[in-house]
């Protein structure tokens, strides 16, 4: 008794243990623009010059966080515009603990004078972070322009996310053209800095999204937009990478409340209620440092499927569910079970012999919808010899419709759905067509049939 005590405890504890935590370190790679362009004039001063500033207080800021690493990427300060290196990109301080004073004085010695290679630096700063598991590594990229040297940094900056080195970049743009700012977007999270003082925001937002503990609850809403639903998987998928960054399965408390759960503000994401069919609600930016909640509609009901003597079919009964007026199959419901389905209309092709097929099934917020499928009768179909043969069944206009053929085999026993059948069967050894033998018979639930096809 003591033992299975102890068991359940240990067993309860496990069930309540966080299973999804962020990573506690972070490193951050700083990649600073160093081309010609920011030499240009921006309010009181050069762009340089202020974005120097800025970085300096923000790496001091972030001292006194044991947990963050900081790393800096400069490009298009080594070379002359005018000789077209677009290599020009260099690790000038790689991640290391209470490196602080060390960046901050790289970063007042930057020069301004090359290209702008922003592809082929993130190319190279896949190779910036320490092979380490258990790492969130972020990129904050700080640029006045963009790639001049015929790279495609979008398409490199998703290769990387997909490939997990680093999360979804921050792209600041100092002063960027408003016909450019759209060639940023696929990069990462763009903040346009008109100003000084957006650029200040900015690097703040960065680090809030980054660094600030984020929350969110998902409220699953009934037909009347009322929080009532629960118990269902959803997922945070990285809608970057395709990939699931979290999957919860939703909870309420018992005053009807839904618990928070911690998520990476860095990632955008596209959340899936994995309901049948499943809904799903793209491009959630989170709000880093707050509680976020998540509003979706996923109003259910019950739908249960009975019959009589389902245990008659060898293999079993099972449903194909479908979307009204729609050939996608969304489930297959085992006979007899009860499953819960979005609200909405629905057809069924029931897997009997033969199928049965129900349209425009109706299920409706938290009311069970109650099929019972007729049951089945028993056909012993024998023949004295071998032949072949196909068996019908014929509706109530008389016309027939084919279920299966019936081979050489001499006895078969099926279970049928109740109604009027046909068979067609002509012996193997007959010397022509004209020998064929064709029986119509009745098939009714719960009763069994012998039927004698030719004796020899």
């Amino acid at each position: 008794m003591v033992i299975v005590v102890i068991l359940a405890t240990t067993l309860l504890s496990f069930a309540q243990r966080n299973q999804q935590e962020l990573p506690k370190k972070t490193r951050i790679l700083l990649l600073v623009d160093g081309s010609g362009s920011m030499l240009a004039k921006w309010e009181s001063d050069i762009r340089m010059n202020i974005a120097k500033r800025l970085l300096v207080r923000l790496v001091d800021s972030l001292k006194v966080n044991p947990n963050v690493e900081i790393g800096l990427r400069v490009y298009g300060h080594l070379y002359q515009s005018r000789l077209q290196n677009c290599k020009d990109s260099k690790l000038e301080v790689p991640f290391k603990t209470g490196n602080h004073e060390t960046v901050k004085q790289k970063i007042r010695t930057i020069t301004p004078q090359g290209n702008t290679p922003i592809a082929y630096s993130l190319e190279q700063a896949a190779n910036d972070f320490p092979i380490e598991s258990n790492v969130r590594n972020i990129v904050i990229i700080i640029t006045d322009g963009i790639e001049s040297c015929g790279g495609d940094p979008c398409a490199v900056s998703i290769a990387l996310q997909r490939k997990q080195i680093f999360l979804k970049p921050f792209v600041i743009g100092i002063g960027i053209d408003k016909e450019f700012i759209s060639q940023f977007s696929c990069l990462g999270s763009y903040f346009d800095a008109k100003d000084v003082n957006d650029f200040q925001k900015a690097l703040n937002k960065s680090l809030r999204q980054t660094l600030e503990k984020t929350t969110a609850s998902v409220e699953l809403l009934d037909i009347n937009f009322k929080p009532k639903e629960t118990n269902v998987n959803v997922t945070f998928i990285n809608n970057v990478t395709g990939q699931p960054a979290y999957d919860f399965v939703h909870y309420r408390d018992g005053k009807g409340r839904p618990d928070s759960v911690t998520i990476d503000a860095v990632i955008s994401y596209d959340v899936l209620v994995n309901t049948i069919p499943p809904v799903i609600v793209r491009n959630i930016d989170l709000e880093g440092g707050e509680h976020n909640v998540i509003n979706v509609q996923t109003p259910q009901g019950f739908l249960e499927l009975k019959q009589n003597g389902h245990s008659e079919y060898m293999a079993g009964v099972r449903a194909l569910v479908k979307k009204s007026g729609s050939s996608k199959i969304i489930h297959i419901q085992q006979v007899p079970d009860k499953v819960t389905y979005l609200v909405g209309k629905y057809d069924l092709e029931i897997l009997t012999l033969p199928r049965v097929h129900l349209k425009d099934i109706a299920i409706n917020q938290s009311a069970a919808t109650n099929i019972q499928i007729p049951g089945p009768g028993i056909l012993n179909l024998t023949s004295g010899i071998a032949g072949f043969g196909s068996l019908y069944v014929i509706d109530d206009n008389g016309q027939q419709e084919w279920i299966l053929n019936i081979g050489e085999k001499i006895r078969e026993s099926m279970a049928l759905q109740p109604g009027s059948y046909k068979v067609v069967f002509r012996a193997k050894n007959a010397a022509g067509s004209k020998y064929t033998e064709i029986k119509k018979f009745t098939i009714k639930t719960g009763s069994t049939l012998n039927l004698k096809l030719f004796s020899k």
